[in-house]
Parts: structure tokens; C-alpha cells; sequence
């Protein structure tokens, strides 16, 4: 009877170092096998070269690995590389690598599609079919960290969960994932907190319990208006979550951390584009230190929503920082492979329930 293989990466120190003694290893062996589980990101056993064979070969009999794979890679004409990657029970999710002069970032994902309902992003017209393991989205760090060293010369220097999902509906693995890539080696890949930011769109009580982690990352908001009503509409899910709420979670998060919030604003014509809503924005901005993103719009074909003149943009930036808020303009990167902000939709994909 063929023994029923356990993942192994969802094992801690302490359990594979229990397996091994039990099956007559020394002890230390345990802390190479994590190393190269989590260090070295080794999807074999066999990569395994510091153990001895039969110590590889009990391995294989008992656990499995189950790597991401890139199904399809494209690039962009400005650099940026997106990846569809395939995971173990043939679920798809896209993750992306941006380039700049002197950095890289990798946008990673969280879910395979999206519980949330944004009438704007691509990603929320997939029903979301299960959350991502730890190793997947650590998978996903190491893969586009080789890609940025392989065509840019550099290691990958920042992360946004700003791919698809949302981060804190898959709050346990989300964290556990900055925890794996921040451990310094060899137990984890080493990586600085301060180079990541968890992207959401607003759970007021995970905001909250992220705060409470004491992981130093940053925290964004994709807020797009600070009037309800409108919010509401453009994204429906946060009917449950009043931007009165939200504020009172972005206030415990600075005092819990004095990390200073990024709110995340597309400008469309004719839904946010008036004097009123830049005045809803500048009340918003004044109740907990924060800056402003202000994101190109990328269009998923729906003719409701189009980037709003950049008469008005400039209107937005000129008020904001009179009264001293900082904002910056992010223009996309990799429109031409549908990876920018908001088109991560595994298009000529299939998504897989399991």
C-alpha cells in the first residue's frame, strides 16, 4: 500500500527534526532540510545534495514538494515581466516582475481569483477559487528574485501583495509568507520587511491584527474615494466596512507602528473627479499620517470607467500638496501584457475548483 505523501513545507523545524530522529537521523539534519526548503528554495529532494541519498530517498517516500511552475512568461516593452503560474492541482495566478534603474519589485498574489467585488479590477470578475500556501507565495518571491538577477543583474529588492487576491482574506498564510521571506538565512530568504507592502482594500479588523504582528512592513489602502456613497459603488463589497471603521483601523495601525499609510487613488472621469471629492480626500488625509499614490487607470473594457483628464489629476496634486500631503503619480508599467494594476485576470486561462 503506497504511503499517502504529506506536503512537506507545511511541516515547522520542529516536526521535520520529530520525523527524522524517529527514523534513526541525527537531529541537525532537520536544520539543513529547512534550509533548503526555505533558503534555498529547492523544489526536489534530490537537489538536496548536503543529505546523504537514503536520507533523500526517505524523504521522498514519505513527503512531497509541490513547486509553483511558470506556465508562460511574457515581457513588456518597458521591462516588466509577467508570469502565469501554475500551481500543483492546475489552479493559474499571475505574478509580476516591475523594473526600474535601480530596483526591482515583484508584485505577488495571495489568492487564486477574488472574493471582493471592485467593479474596476479584472482580478474581481474570477471567482475565487482557494488561498495560496505559504510556499506559493514564497515560491513566487524566489522565482521573480532569479528573474530580476538573470535579465537585470540585481536581486529583487521590494514586494507588493498587490497581485490577485485580497491579502488579508488569506491573513494566516499572508503572514506567515513575510515571516519565511524575512527570516534572515538560512532559515528564510532574508529579505527586509521595510521593502514590503501588503496591499488591501479595506478590513478594518485585519488591518488591526496585521498591526499587532510586529512584522514592520507597510501597509497601503486602495481607497478611490473618500466619499461612501460613491466607494460603495465602485466597490461594493465595502458596504460592509464604512470608511468611518477603516479610519479608525489606519489610526491604531500608525500609533501601533508609526508606519505612515499609502492610499491608493485611480481618478476616473465623471465618478471622481470633482472639486468635492478631492475635498472628501483632503478631510480623509488629515486624520492619520499617510501619502497618495495617484494610479493610472488600466481599462478591462468596461466604458463606465476612463482615466479622467490630466487637467484633473493635476487640479488633485496641486490641492493635496498645498496642504502638505505627499502624493506621487504612478504611471503603469506593463499595459501591453495586460500586467499592470488591476488586469491580472489569466486571460486564455482556466481556473480549476478543487
Amino acid at each position: 500500500m503506497s504511503i499517502q505523501k504529506q506536503d512537506i513545507r507545511k511541516l515547522n523545524l520542529q516536526q521535520i527534526q520529530d520525523f527524522i530522529v524517529q527514523n534513526g537521523e541525527k537531529a541537525f539534519r532537520a536544520k539543513q532540510i529547512y534550509e533548503w526548503l526555505w533558503s534555498k528554495n529547492a523544489h526536489s529532494f534530490q537537489e538536496m545534495s548536503s543529505l546523504s541519498k537514503d536520507l533523500r530517498s526517505l524523504l521522498e517516500v514519505h513527503f512531497s514538494i509541490q513547486p509553483i511552475r511558470v506556465e508562460e512568461h511574457q515581457k513588456s516593452n518597458d521591462g516588466t515581466i509577467k508570469n502565469a503560474i501554475k500551481l500543483f492541482d492546475d489552479n493559474v495566478v499571475e505574478s509580476v516582475l516591475i523594473p526600474t534603474d535601480s530596483r526591482t519589485t515583484a508584485c505577488v498574489s495571495s489568492q487564486v481569483g477574488c472574493s471582493l467585488n471592485c467593479d474596476f479590477c479584472a482580478t474581481a470578475k474570477l471567482d475565487r477559487m482557494r488561498n495560496l500556501t505559504v510556499a506559493e507565495i514564497v515560491d513566487q518571491v524566489a522565482l521573480i528574485d532569479r528573474q530580476s538577477k538573470k535579465d537585470y543583474g540585481i536581486p529583487l529588492s521590494n514586494i507588493v501583495y498587490m497581485g490577485m487576491g485580497e491579502p488579508l482574506l488569506n491573513y494566516n498564510n499572508v503572514v506567515e509568507s513575510i515571516r519565511k521571506i524575512t527570516t534572515p538565512f538560512p532559515n528564510g530568504l532574508g529579505m527586509s520587511p521595510r521593502r514590503i507592502t501588503v496591499s488591501t482594500s479595506g478590513i478594518p479588523k485585519m488591518i488591526k491584527k496585521l498591526a499587532d504582528e510586529n512584522l514592520r512592513v507597510g501597509l497601503a489602502l486602495s481607497l478611490h474615494s473618500a466619499i461612501e456613497e460613491k466607494r460603495n459603488k465602485i466597490m461594493p463589497f465595502s458596504v460592509k466596512f464604512p470608511l468611518e471603521d477603516i479610519m479608525e483601523s489606519l489610526q491604531y495601525w500608525y500609533n501601533k507602528t508609526k508606519s505612515r499609510i499609502t492610499l491608493e487613488y485611480i481618478i476616473w472621469k465623471d465618478i471622481n473627479d470633482t472639486d468635492e471629492d478631492i475635498a472628501a480626500l483632503l478631510k480623509f488625509c488629515k486624520k492619520v499620517p499617510v501619502k497618495i499614490n495617484l494610479i493610472e487607470y488600466n481599462s478591462i473594457g468596461d466604458n463606465k470607467f476612463l482615466q479622467a483628464p490630466e487637467s484633473v489629476t493635476n487640479n488633485y496634486i496641486d490641492t493635496l500638496e498645498r496642504e502638505g500631503i505627499i502624493v506621487n503619480v504612478r504611471r503603469s508599467r506593463g499595459k501591453d501584457i495586460d500586467a499592470a494594476c488591476g488586469q491580472l485576470a489569466n486571460k486564455n486561462k482556466i481556473a480549476v475548483k478543487v
